[in-house]
């Protein structure tokens, strides 16, 4: 047990502020839909082709190497486009162009969304963001564990009685308990989304071998002259039922364009339901419908609203914030008392000599 508290203790110590910069991002991004306060952000999305056409003709006039168009929703009623400079601008559903900016930086929501999944350090952060969701969990089930030995001192408080190193940890003890089902749920969806090869492993035991889809390569490529209407009409007839969430252009000569559709039975805010369309025709050349796929897919899709309170409505939302502001907590005062408390806990007698009697 005592080489338990060691681990916990000196692990928490290290990486508890980076912890707790992805809890306080997390958080912020939670509610995002309340703090863009750009003209049309607010308003009801449109959906029909005619429109989601324009939308990306504007796009297209805007700047040049258009990479994707995310189209208005619930959350935000303003089109996003991104292009492949890194620049973006977002479109009103009337065809002006409300605000644009040439790199993340120029837009909170850009640069505390990299924040939190790469540590503004591209592959090598999300890698070390999903080691530290591993750490998480262990952080968990190891708190939990520690916390049994002081479960009759238990007192619940959002924060320490006082800044001393043992008043810290009883909090500290405290709060990870109660907050542990939450932080659990966060580590686990968190961590399965950067290393899908965890989840493949964990839901091998309802996956069903799926044939990989292929994609033509040598289509012809689009004109100036391009009817995105017709494109959104032809892609809408995949699921009639379903918006229209995404349209992204070819990566390479060749390819089609790949857009995406949420059906009500999907959970994640973009959908995973994909139809690509010809870009000279706009004729559909394949689609991906989740409602074929199996049941291991449809656990993976629901990984991401979980995290990020998509689904739940508001009460899931606050539990959500309840958890990263816990994690907030938890991350710092780990650091504190590990790095400073220990220091300033220390008796003054302890580096002077002793008086001789």
């Amino acid at each position: 047990m005592r080489l338990l508290s060691l681990l916990h203790r000196w692990t928490g110590g290290l990486v508890g502020l980076v912890l707790a910069v992805i809890g306080l991002s997390g958080t912020v991004l939670l509610w995002e839909d309340s703090w863009i306060l750009l003209d049309g952000a607010n308003d009801a999305p449109a959906s029909s082709p005619t429109e989601l056409g324009r939308a990306i003709e504007v796009a297209i006039e805007t700047a040049p190497g258009l990479s994707r168009v995310t189209f208005a929703g619930e959350e935000i009623g303003l089109h996003q486009a991104i292009y492949s400079d890194g620049s973006g601008a977002y479109i009103a559903q009337d065809g002006t162009v409300i605000d644009r900016w040439s790199g993340n930086w120029e837009r909170p929501e850009l640069w505390l969304f990299d924040l939190h999944h790469y540590l503004l350090m591209g592959e090598v952060g999300k890698t070390i963001t999903g080691v530290l969701g591993l750490l998480m969990l262990a952080f968990t089930i190891t708190g939990a564990i520690l916390w049994w030995r002081t479960r009759k001192t238990f007192r619940l408080r959002l924060w320490p009685a006082r800044y001393t190193a043992s008043a810290i940890v009883r909090h500290h003890r405290d709060l990870g308990v109660v907050t542990s089902p939450l932080l659990l749920i966060v580590a686990a969806t968190g961590t399965m989304m950067v290393f899908p090869a965890i989840s493949s492993v964990l839901l091998l035991p309802i996956a069903t071998s799926d044939a990989k889809r292929e994609l033509p390569t040598d289509l012809a490529s689009g004109s100036e002259n391009t009817d995105w209407a017709v494109v959104m009409a032809n892609a809408q007839s995949a699921y009639p039922s379903a918006a229209a969430r995404r349209l992204m252009m070819p990566a390479a000569p060749g390819e089609p364009i790949a857009i995406r559709f949420r059906q009500d039975f999907e959970w994640t805010p973009n959908g995973r339901s994909y139809a690509w369309v010809a870009p000279e025709s706009g004729a559909i050349v394949a689609k991906d419908d989740p409602a074929m796929g199996n049941t291991a897919s449809a656990v993976v899709e629901k990984f991401y609203p979980i995290h990020a309170a998509k689904v739940g409505g508001f009460l899931w939302r606050i539990a959500m914030t309840f958890a990263g502001l816990a994690l907030v907590l938890l991350g710092l005062f780990a650091s504190w008392s590990f790095w400073i408390g220990k220091f300033t806990s220390r008796s003054p007698n302890a580096l002077s000599p002793k008086t001789a009697n």
